[in-house]
Parts: structure tokens; sequence; C-alpha cells
């Protein structure tokens, strides 16, 4: 098996909520978190809020309409975890790496996330159920 050119880092945990103002005040209220980016993403109709928490931010996500894969996410599951997301250093590297490995790719190419990175996610099934998502910074 080969090993990542350096280990990946949590960067956050997505959470799915349904009333992302509501989230932003509870998470605020019992865990001191404050909110250090919020976006609204409008081609796939999502509202996202990263929480600081001195350390793993949280991504809290609410559907913007009901025809989106977080709006389904939510009315099949309810609120809660969503996915982990790691930072790495060249994600089509990583891509190609996990690929040869067996894991299943959701995104074949990486695509632009929040926060000015490029993101792709893997399929559940390659790590435990866990949907994994990998984000690169890019230089802006």
């Amino acid at each position: 098996m080969t090993a990542p050119s350096s280990p990946w880092i949590v960067d956050h945990i997505g959470i799915v909520v349904a009333d992302i103002d509501a989230a932003i005040g509870l998470y605020a209220a019992t865990a001191g978190t404050s909110v250090t980016h919020r976006e609204k993403l409008l081609d796939r109709g999502v509202e996202l809020a990263f929480l600081n928490t001195g350390g793993t931010r949280l991504e809290l996500l609410a559907p913007l309409k009901d025809d989106t894969p977080i709006a389904r996410f939510l009315a099949k599951h309810g609120p809660g975890l969503h996915h982990v997301c790691y930072k790495v250093d060249n994600i089509r590297a990583e891509m190609a790496r996990l690929e040869s490995l067996g894991a299943q790719l959701i995104d074949t190419t990486p695509r632009p996330g929040a926060s000015g990175t490029i993101i792709a996610f893997i399929q559940p099934a390659s790590f435990y159920g866990v949907l994994t998502e990998l984000c690169e910074y890019t230089a802006s």
C-alpha cells in the first residue's frame, strides 16, 4: 500500500442542519465557537458556515432549496454528521493514489469548494461508511 506524501490533516467536520442561524447560536452558546467564514454556494443550493473551535473546524451545512443533495440528506437522515474533510497537499495525486488502492471516488476531478479550496469526495464505502472529503487550499 502506498503512503501519502504527507499525513492527512483533519480540516473540518461537516454537519447538516435545518436552520444555520440556530445552529450557529447553539454552538456559540455551548462550545464558545465563532463563525470564521460564511458563504452561500448558490449553484449547489447550500449555505455553509465554518466555526472556529481552536482546532479542527466545524462546517455547518444548510439547504437553500429542497432539490439539493444536502436537502435530500436532511430529509432522509435528519440533522447530523455529514462528512470528514482532510487537507492534503496535492489533491490530484491523492485521488490517483486512492483510486489505485481501490477507493471509489465520487468526484473524478477536483471541483471548487468554499474558502478558495478545491475538493473531491470519496464514497463512504471506501472509508468504513464515512463520507470523506479531500481539500487543497489554492493560492489566492
